[in-house]
């Protein structure tokens, strides 16, 4: 099992001319891109479980596909996705569940059936949450989110621990990328603090960017989200 604590080199995005790899050989691989919230969800869950040499990762330009990744590993065209065992599995939430089920390393899930209905519960708040976040872009963000964040906010206060069921999870997992992302965007773009007045918020994403599992997988290029949000969202 590969040493968490080691830097790993970022594969090169694979040309959209390039072959096809090997596929269904036995190698379990994840189709990703470096730009994308989902698939930095899987990203983080391998290299928390130290199976980087265990999963290859394939890096895909999410704006120029190669056309083998439609027509022989995913026909819906996304990332992630995951080859294992003779199988493509993608949707980034079921993934991590999978990975963590499925393959050695610290598991993810907490013991208590407490925390873990909890944080079932808010897994299945997190595409709420985004939806309420990528749409107020268009209006205005920082006080239409105000309640989203305020409800993490206090679900981070729920147990003792800087994490949202007390222990580093798939929960923190699930909502890092896209915290990581609106972070960015309420500074650049509005001028706003989205930790401002919330302590524990604040606390947790310190304390994920001391995470070296959070950390090899942040965005290397954080200005490419915010021109995205200024394309789709502000038609700037």
């Amino acid at each position: 099992m590969a040493t968490v604590g080691v830097r790993e080199i970022r594969p090169p995005t694979v040309a959209p001319t390039s072959e096809p790899p090997p596929l269904f050989d036995g190698t379990t691989r994840l189709y990703m891109s470096y730009s994308c919230p989902f698939a930095q969800r899987v990203w983080i869950t391998r290299n928390h479980k130290g199976l980087q040499d265990k999963i290859k990762l394939v890096a895909i330009d999410l704006q120029n596909k190669p056309g083998w990744y439609k027509e022989k590993v995913h026909p819906e065209n996304k990332v992630p996705s995951l080859e294992h065992d003779g199988k493509v599995l993608a949707e980034s939430i079921d993934l991590i569940k999978y990975v963590d089920a499925n393959f050695e390393g610290p598991s993810l899930l907490p013991n208590d059936p407490t925390k873990k209905e909890f944080g079932e519960e808010l897994i299945k708040y997190v595409d709420t949450f985004n939806k309420d976040v990528f749409s107020s872009f268009k209006g205005d963000p920082v006080t239409q989110t105000s309640a989203s964040f305020e409800y993490l906010e206090n679900a981070l206060g729920k147990f003792d621990g800087p994490f949202f069921t007390g222990e580093f999870s798939l929960v923190d997992i699930a909502y890092i990328p896209f915290i990581e992302r609106f972070q960015i965007v309420f500074s650049e773009l509005y001028k706003h603090d989205i930790t401002s007045g919330r302590p524990k918020l604040a606390a947790w994403i310190e304390e994920l960017n001391n995470n070296n599992a959070y950390k090899q997988t942040k965005l290397a290029d954080p200005q490419e989200f915010v021109a995205f949000v200024k394309k789709f969202f502000l038609g700037q």
